[in-house]
This record gives structure tokens, sequence and C-alpha cells, in this order.
């Protein structure tokens, strides 16, 4: 029996059963073929069957929480993770990203400054724009910058109680109840928000994001970062689209408490960093990729040793493959998955204590060949000390289906199953 479990989640990494090859199909990956060939292997549908799920509902379901039971809104999970606070019942968070837009028409013209924006850039930006006054009902902005292009935005009201029940400014997404549901053809302009029923909560809240929507193109378009994007040939950040707004986070019971061990996550992006805090586990921040996959990797590796001494279960959250798989771009999604197999699953295996077991999965699947989340299963590999392996000989999707752990229905259903396997 194992005393410690690293369960590695790598974003996005699956295709689709329906492509002719997949990328895990096509990469070199000794590391992650050496976990399938000598542990147990299976397929997840990471919520459920044809449900293509958000990194959020998915993370929270592959940590065995129902999110139909639990989740609340991605708004909130990213303001937690970003380390923001916010007023429950006055205050709504929003999931945001900058974006590019004409300053008159708003016409959208990339929903994400055509993924060039700087952190650093982000950040100055977002100094501008934050604690706005909103002229009306007593309502303020918040603003924090994260990564890249994405932000976190909360609105709220000194005077009156605000609802999450409001749809999107991104017209790339369309709120399906707490969930949004990427559309597959959207006109491109940004979009007013509206109130999904009849209250005054939910239309003063609305009222406020759309104020705020526009003072931010007035305020952004003329802004010196932008002024120098433009002189270097580069998409202005001169627009914010919001979505996904929350007003509480889930309550649900800690990792510690529904698993009785001790709990540590790994990650970078502010969503996992946010569902890690609100489910109670031991949070490690790691600084956003450099470029450098040898030294980004090698970071992450060590702080998952060093926690792999002191925790039972470590959940490490790798980001890389989901980028390329939304840009369509098969080549680097494959370079990507090489880079973490070559940089953290073998050095891992070359590392790792004897009393560890290792879990590999997916928190749903990202096909270049759809450039978006799709429903498919996800393939599933685990070692322990003293498993009998199946006879799967690789880590993909098509291999994995034929491994005695079989398919997991509802991805909240794996990791207790796991836990029964190598801790019990």
């Amino acid at each position: 029996m194992a005393k410690h479990l690293l369960y590695l989640v790598l974003d996005g990494v699956a295709d689709s059963l329906k492509d002719p090859i997949t990328t895990l199909e096509k990469a070199h990956k000794p590391g992650l073929d050496t976990i399938a060939r000598n542990g147990v292997c299976g397929l997840m549908y990471p919520i459920a069957k044809d449900v293509a799920p958000e990194s959020d509902a998915a993370v929270l379901s592959i940590l065995g929480y129902d999110p139909h039971k639990y989740y609340t809104g991605r708004g909130p999970l990213e303001a937690l993770g970003a380390g923001l606070e916010f007023r429950e019942g006055y205050e709504v968070a929003f999931r945001a990203n900058f974006a590019t837009v004409e300053p008159r028409t708003l016409k959208l013209i990339d929903r994400r400054v055509g993924r060039s924006l700087a952190t650093e850039e982000a950040h100055e930006l977002a100094k501008t724009i934050d604690n706005m006054e909103l002229g009306k009902y007593g309502g303020y902005a918040r603003v924090k910058a994260t990564i890249g292009h994405r932000a976190v935005v909360i609105i709220g009201s000194r005077e009156h109680r605000l609802s999450a029940n409001v749809g999107n400014s991104d017209p790339a997404y369309i709120r399906k109840g707490l969930i949004s549901i990427a559309v597959k053809t959207y006109e491109p302009v940004l979009k007013e928000i509206e109130p999904l029923d009849n209250t005054v909560e939910a239309r003063i809240t609305a009222e406020l994001a759309n104020i705020f929507s526009k003072k931010v193109v007035e305020i952004l378009d003329k802004h010196p970062i932008n002024k120098a994007r433009r002189e270097r040939g580069l998409l202005p950040a001169n627009a914010i689209l919001l979505r996904d707004a929350g007003d509480r986070l889930p309550k649900a019971d800690p990792l510690t408490k529904k698993y009785g061990l001790s709990f540590a996550l790994v990650a970078e992006m502010p969503v996992e960093l946010g569902i890690g805090r609100a489910l109670g586990a031991y949070v490690e921040e790691v600084p956003p990729p450099t470029g450098d996959p040898g030294k980004d990797y090698r970071v992450r590796l060590d702080v998952t040793l060093k926690l792999l001494r002191k925790y039972n279960i470590v959940y490490v959250h790798l980001k890389g493959p989901d980028e390329p798989g939304h840009d369509g771009d098969f080549e680097l999604k494959k370079r990507r998955i090489e880079d973490i197999d070559k940089y953290f699953v073998k050095p891992f295996l070359e590392e790792m204590p004897s009393d560890t077991a290792i879990l590999v999965t997916a928190d749903h699947a990202t096909p270049p060949s759809l450039k978006a989340h799709s429903g498919d299963p996800v393939p599933v590999a685990l070692w322990y000390p003293g498993v009998k392996a199946d006879n799967v000989d690789t880590f993909t999707e098509k291999a994995c289906m034929k491994g005695r752990l079989g398919v997991f229905e509802h991805g909240w259903q794996l990791l207790p199953r796991i836990i029964d396997l190598i801790f019990k």
C-alpha cells in the first residue's frame, strides 16, 4: 500500500475518440507510457457523457465533488484564487478577459488580445480601472489582473443587494444555470449583460456591469500601454469581457475531512488555486511559465517532491496542452505533452519516494480538431506499489479504454475509488 499519492492532472491533454489520430498517440512520452504499462488504466467522463465541461466544474468533479450539488459559479473561485475576498450578497465576482474592440461600435476584434498581452501590461491596465466608481446605486468595481489576458472583476454596491443571476458580456459563451456554454457561432460584439430573472438584484447587477464595461473602453483605449502596443503593431487591450458571475463560494466538506487524508494542491491558474482554497487544501502557487519548459517543470517538480514528504495527496495541475488545443495547433499540443513527459514525469519517476503512487488523468479533452472542450472521456492511469498491471502499454485514449479500471461515468467517482485501492 502507498502512503502518498501524486494526483497529476494534465489540462486538456485528451483529444476526441472520433479523431483519426490524437496528440497523445502521436507524442513521444516514455514516462507516461511507463505508468500506463506498469499500472492499471481506464477512461473517465469528467462530469458526464457528452458534457463538455469548463475547467472549474471539471476540477471540482475530479476532486470528488458532484458539481451539480456544489458548484456556485467560476467568478468566486477565480476571485479566491487571485487573493480577493468579496462580500456575499453585496458583491458579484466575474471571470474576465482583456479583449480588443473597435471603441466606437464595440465590435469585438479579438477575445484574448491575440494572446499577446504580457502579464505585466495587464497588471498596469488593471490598476487604472481598479476601484472604479460606477456613479449609480453606490456601485463600484474592483479589478485584478492574473495571468496574461485573464483577470477577475468584482462588481459591488454599497446600497443594494446584488445577484449573480446575470448573463455574460462575452458573446462566445451563454449562461446555462451556473455554467457558461461555448456557442459555435456568435455576433462579435461586446454584449450588454442581461438580468436572467425579474429581481431588482439581478437588474441592478446587470446595469452596474454594463456601466463598468463602457467606462473600461473609454479609459483603456487611450492608455499609454495601448498606445505603445499599437505602435508595435499589436492589438490594444481596450475592453474587458465578463462571464461566469457568482455571488458565493461552494459550501462543502474540506478535502481532508472528506477523505481522512492530508491534501495539498499545486497550480498556477487562479481557478485551480481558488478551488484548492475553497476545499481547504494547502495551496502552493507556482509562477506562470517563462517559455523555458525545463526550468518551469523543474520548479513544479521540486515543489511536488517537497509536498509529498508532508501530505498524503498532492494534486498537481499542469496547464500546457490546453491552449494549443483551443488554438487548433496539433503540433504545439504534441510538443507540450512531450515537454511535460521529459521534464516532469520522467524525472518524477526517477526521484519519487518508494511509498508513493501516481495517478494521471485530465480535467477535460481539448481536441485541436474542435478548438474547444469536448464531451469525450479522458484517459486514466494509476501506478502504486504492488499493483498487478493490466494489458495497456501506452497512455492514450483508445488504449486506456481497455484497462482494468473500466469507465468512470462521472469524474467524482474517480478519487474515492483510487483512495480505496491504494490507501485501504
